[in-house]
Parts: structure tokens; sequence; C-alpha cells
């Protein structure tokens, strides 16, 4: 994930670049280094140090590096054209390059030749069952074609031994929600949770598929999710405040007259629910009053 600092760094770079300052390959540089994809702007400022023979003769090996990111680019933006000069450039360079070759099966994609980019993809694995990014690029394949459950089976299958990929197990956690298949979701984050303990994107998207499960066990658990979600993003995440809310609301419920109440929640749905009114004036004061009936339709007090 990027940072905050990262990220102002990005949009400085990208600033002075579009306002002709120059730092078209720093910036450059920067997105590969945090394997961020902006590709409109990748493919402009690339294709503006490349048409330049001055400029390009500049970066000595890292020519093909740019050959590379800008080809990337081009079919992210359906480029085609870009993408085939790129991939050519590179081909008469590199004639046995595997990398060459992905771009390659790549190019198929986006030309929508289904079976034959599965066909390369599939005759790569096989001389290098490891190679993560050939493995990945199945996964996007299936999900370009709209097979989730495809998409699904290969992730899956990468996992078994890729296992400390939290991207994967994300994207898998992600598919499964698409298809309602929450408690295999659960599953996925429980593994991002354990790896990965203090970030709080994880423990606010377990609460949410535990919430969406439903029952009491799966409520106390989500609200003591969106508890630590709270907690680990300084109180600020708006969204785990109002888990919390819904929670207690729904526990309450369920637990009324069964002499199981949830003591805590009253208070914690409390402070919440007072959290919330300070970030509406803070951010959407003329929204307020729609909080208020939110908030009363919860039996919720600050």
């Amino acid at each position: 994930m990027v940072s905050k600092a990262e990220e102002a760094e990005l949009n400085r770079l990208e600033t002075q670049v579009d306002n002709g300052g120059g730092g078209a390959w720093e910036y450059l540089s920067l997105v590969r280094k945090l394997k961020v994809r902006r590709s409109h702007k990748v493919l402009n400022y690339g294709l503006s140090i490349l048409n330049d023979s001055r400029k390009r003769s500049s970066l000595g090996q890292e020519e093909w590096t740019l050959y590379e990111q800008v080809a990337i680019a081009a079919l992210d933006c359906q480029a085609i054209d870009v993408a085939k000069d790129c991939i050519k450039v590179l081909q008469k360079k590199f004639p046995q390059s595997n990398r060459v070759g992905r771009l390659e099966a790549m190019l198929l994609e986006a030309k929508e030749l289904w079976a034959e980019a599965e066909k390369a993809y599939a005759s790569f694995l096989e001389e290098n069952p490891c190679d993560q990014i050939v493995h990945k690029r199945r996964v996007a394949l299936a999900k370009s074609q709209g097979n989730i459950a495809v998409a699904i089976e290969w992730l899956n299958k990468y996992l078994e031994t890729f296992m400390a990929d939290h991207d994967a197990w994300r994207e898998l956690a992600e598919l499964y929600v698409s298809l309602q298949m929450y408690k295999q979701a659960v599953f996925c984050y429980e593994e991002l949770i354990l790896s990965q303990p203090t970030v709080p994107l994880y423990h606010l998207a377990y609460a949410d598929v535990l919430y969406t499960l439903g029952g009491l066990e799966n409520l106390q658990t989500a609200k003591k999710y969106y508890a630590s979600t709270i907690d680990l993003s300084g109180g600020k995440n708006t969204r785990a405040l109002f888990g919390v809310c819904l929670c207690t609301s729904a526990i309450a419920q369920l637990t009324r007259g069964r002499n199981r109440e949830d003591k805590e929640g009253p208070e914690l749905q409390s402070l919440a629910a007072t959290a919330l009114e300070k970030d509406y004036m803070q951010r959407a004061p003329h929204k307020l009053s729609l909080l208020s009936s939110v908030l009363k339709s919860l039996k919720v007090s600050p």
C-alpha cells in the first residue's frame, strides 16, 4: 500500500511534469518502485521520452525497462498499436526472453484472443511452475472473461505455493464476496489478519463480512473488529464507527429478554455515535440531520 507521503510525492511530480517542469523519468521510476498503475500518465510521459532520441539514449540500459513499462500502460489504455511497437523493439533486443513472451501473451489478452493467451500462459508454467506473474495473469484472464469460478480456482492453486502473498489473499476474499461466498471470504481475511494484524483495512473487511453473515456470534465478533479498526485508524474510520452502532443495535435485538445482554454495547455505541457526530460536523455539517435520523432509527443517542 502507498503511504500518504509517497502519494503526495507522486502527485507533486505529476503536477511538475504537467506544468512543463521536467521530472518525467523520476515520476516513472517512482511508479515502478511503488508498483502502482497510473497508466494514462505512464503512457504519456513514457512516450515523451521514447520519442526523443536524446532523452532515450541517456537512459542507458534503463531504456528497455521503459519500453516494458510503456507497453503495459498502453495495454491498460487499449493503445494496442503503441503496445505492439514497444513489444517489437523488445523482441528484437531480447528474442528468447520469457519476460517479453509474457508481454506478447498480454497483448493477446488485450485483443481478446483468450484461448491463445491461455495457451501461452500454460506453456510458460510448464517451463516454470513458480512464475508468480504468469499465475496472476491467468487469474486476470479468467476475470476478463467473467469466469469468476475459474479465477478463484487458479488463485487457490497459486496460494498453495505462495501463501505469503497478501494481495492474492485479498483478491481471493473479494472474489468470494462477489459471489456471496461469505464463509470462504472470512477464512481469507483471517489469514490476512494473522499475517498483518496492524492493517485496519483487513479488520474492517473482516467485520463487514461477519456482519453480513449475521447471527449473534458473528455480530459480536464483527463489533470487536470494527472496534479494533477504530483503534488502529486513530478513531477516524467512519465506516467502522457506523459498524459498531449497527452491530450493537442488532445484538440488542437478538438478546432482548434472553439474559445475554451486551453490557459493553451501549457505552461503546454511544462513544461511536459521538465520534460520528464530530466527524460529520467537521466534514459534512449539512448531513447532520440525516445522521441523527439514522442513529435514532438504531435507538442510539450520543
